[in-house]
């Protein structure tokens, strides 16, 4: 039992009719054990698939300001592999470690306590998902963008940083402390719709997963999270490509021959993308993208579900 499949609301969930209670939500859980159930599920999610975000990251920002040019998974993959070794595929891994579980943290538990306050009593109200979702991606994305910019510029092929410290600090010195939020309005743009997206098909799926395995209704196995949030997560990215591209450039400009935007403008990525790479150059990465949301979603929901069902578990017990 986790999310909202069957109607668990109760009359004492709510301490006022249009506010939420913070300390104790639908599902019978506390503030802190959605955050660290949030938390510990946005780790085991990115570090699960960190060398195919490698790939994603090299894909969108190879030919910044070079002749445009075809690059593919296999391609990409062989030439890290050749060059660098695995543990090329591995590096950045711990700005994603600083970054991932705090902002999954925020992530779950803004979405929790949105949806048990749009739902209103209703746990299949598909819009109060959506906007839930947004809600949650805003705040999170506020937490994770320095990080993540971090994260992208060690994973280029030739990284001028020799590690987390040593980016933090050389950008701070010459590019300045708004150079970690470069790419925040873009973000918050493309993970709007994404986790929209996201969300509602998640919710959706899960239940006519259910409705066609009556049976799990009480007792919500792993395979329907990790099957729901699967699609939603691969329908969610290829939907999103052309803003994470935009995200990427912006992120890793003006490092390792990556061009640098006269403005962090979309329109104005967006037309110098096309323009260098054609319209294709918008969908850069999509393959690997959906590679990586899929099965990381997959990740997140169930290991998130699995923490909020040992948590209930402590309360039954």
């Amino acid at each position: 039992m986790a999310t909202d499949a069957s109607p668990k609301y109760r009359a004492a969930d709510f301490h006022h009719p249009d506010i939420p209670d913070i300390s104790v939500s639908h599902d019978g859980l506390r503030f802190w054990q959605y955050m660290i159930a949030g938390s510990i599920a946005g780790s085991v999610e990115h570090m699960a698939m960190f060398p195919v975000d490698t790939l994603k990251t090299r894909m969108q920002a190879f030919g910044g300001s070079c002749p445009p040019q075809s690059i593919g998974v296999r391609q990409s993959l062989g030439s890290i592999l050749k060059l660098e070794g695995p543990a090329g595929l591995y590096r950045g891994i711990g700005a994603m470690g600083l970054g991932a579980g705090p902002a999954h943290a925020v992530y779950f538990s803004v979405y929790e306590l949105c949806k048990q306050f749009f739902s209103r009593g209703n746990p299949n109200n598909s819009m109060a998902h959506a906007v839930s979702g947004v809600f949650a991606t805003v705040a999170s994305d506020a937490v994770f963008t320095p990080m993540d910019m971090v994260k992208q510029r060690l994973q280029l092929n030739s990284s001028p940083y020799k590690g987390v410290g040593d980016c933090v600090k050389r950008v701070l010195m010459e590019e300045g402390a708004g150079a970690f939020y470069a790419s925040y309005r873009t973000t918050v743009i493309m993970n709007a719709p994404f986790t929209a997206v996201y969300f509602t098909t998640y919710e959706a799926a899960k239940r006519a997963l259910m409705e066609v395995s009556p049976e799990s209704v009480s007792d919500e196995r792993l395979v329907v999270h990790a099957t729901a949030g699967a699609a939603a997560g691969a329908l969610a990215a290829a939907v999103t490509t052309p803003l994470d591209v935009v995200k990427t450039q912006l992120q890793c400009q003006g490092v390792c021959g990556c061009y640098r935007f006269s403005s962090g403008s979309i329109g104005n990525v967006i037309k110098t993308i096309v323009k260098k790479d054609g319209y294709h150059g918008l969908m850069r990465g999509w393959i690997p993208r959906m590679l990586f949301h899929a099965p990381a979603a997959a990740i997140s929901w169930s290991t998130y579900e699995a923490c909020k069902n040992f948590f209930q578990q402590l309360h039954g017990n």
